[in-house]
């Protein structure tokens, strides 16, 4: 058989690609050329193939194995690959996030610098940072009052007060805009997700609600909203891996996490889609496959990793072209040198 070159399986764009994996119980291996995953059942075996050339990132959780030469094919096709507790959360980290998170990212000594260059020219400037950080979270709530009042979401039983939503957004854009440093964006940050939780809890009739963090043994709505927050980590991981973004240049996350960048990324689309439908799949009483499976249906409908590949261009080129024109003028206000 004809070996594929890497470029045949990279002619879909990551942004265009319809494919988000969760995998247990299961071994990843090569099986006449193609991927695929393979189940137990009785005494068979059952192999699915896995459509690596659109597929963005692949979550393996409790009992999954992979081969050297799955590996091997899946970087070829550029997909991120990732280990995961059972039920998609935690992730277990080696290799380029933290210990929540961690991508095995492919690697490639020829691909493109362009947005690396961008991001590191304002990167090391603590004011040009912050203008990226308010950016990504304006860019956050645009998406999150355009995607809560879209059809599907009301179709689908969320039917948010679009005048509160709007009120909620228009606040807080404000607050982003005046935040003297990332500790008070920060606190914005938690102010506004216990806002929007509050929303939500209205908006479905969802009664009492606590956020607690990987939620594993409390309510349906908590370990909906952990589970699918990893769904979004997966979509930043492979945005910044596109672009070409190490995950420790984070704008916001940063100080305590080695792969910020990926949760600065994941923001952008977290609350539009995966909030929503954690509430809404705890009061249909979906099991995680059911959450999973939508979740990954609306990110998809969505073009969410479109819309995290474009803002995080646009964030690059905007704000390095800051950091040239400062330069500039301080060049100029020196003077020649004697």
């Amino acid at each position: 058989m004809d070996s594929i070159a890497a470029s045949d399986l990279k002619t879909i764009l990551h942004s265009k690609r319809a494919n988000l994996y969760y995998l247990e119980h299961c071994r990843v291996l090569v099986n006449g050329g193609r991927v695929e995953y393979v189940t137990d059942a009785g005494k068979r075996s059952l192999y699915w193939n896995i459509p690596i050339a659109n597929t963005t990132s692949i979550l393996l959780g409790t009992g999954t194995s992979v081969t050297q030469a799955a590996m091997r094919e899946l970087a070829k096709a550029g997909v991120l690959v990732g280990f995961a507790g059972g039920g998609g959360t935690p992730l277990f980290s080696e290799n380029e996030v933290d210990i929540e998170v961690a991508w095995f990212a492919p690697q490639s000594e020829y691909r493109s610098t362009e947005y690396l260059q961008a991001w590191v020219r304002f990167w090391f400037h603590d004011d040009l940072r912050l203008m990226a950080a308010k950016a990504l979270q304006t860019q956050r709530l645009q998406r999150l009052r355009t995607q809560w009042t879209a059809r599907p979401l009301r179709d689908a039983g969320f039917a948010v007060d679009a005048q509160r939503l709007h009120e909620l957004v228009e606040q807080f854009i404000r607050l982003i805009a005046t935040a003297p440093d990332t500790t008070a964006l920060l606190t914005d940050e938690a102010r506004l997700t216990k806002a929007l939780f509050k929303l939500a809890v209205d908006t479905t009739g969802y009664g009492d609600f606590s956020r607690a963090k990987r939620g594993t043994g409390t309510d349906p709505a908590n370990r909906f909203l952990d589970h699918g927050n990893y769904l979004a980590y997966g979509l930043g991981a492979t945005a910044t891996w596109v672009l070409g973004l190490p995950h420790g240049l984070a704008v916001l996350h940063g100080k305590t996490r080695r792969g910020g960048l990926v949760f600065d990324a994941a923001d952008l689309v977290k609350d539009a889609a995966i909030l929503p439908q954690s509430f809404l799949s705890a009061m249909r009483g979906d099991d995680e496959q059911q959450f999973r499976q939508r979740c990954i249906e609306t990110l998809t409908r969505s073009e969410s990793l479109d819309f995290m590949i474009d803002t995080l261009k646009t964030i690059a080129q905007e704000t390095a072209q800051h950091a040239m024109q400062e330069t500039a003028q301080h060049a100029t206000t020196q003077g020649p040198a004697p």
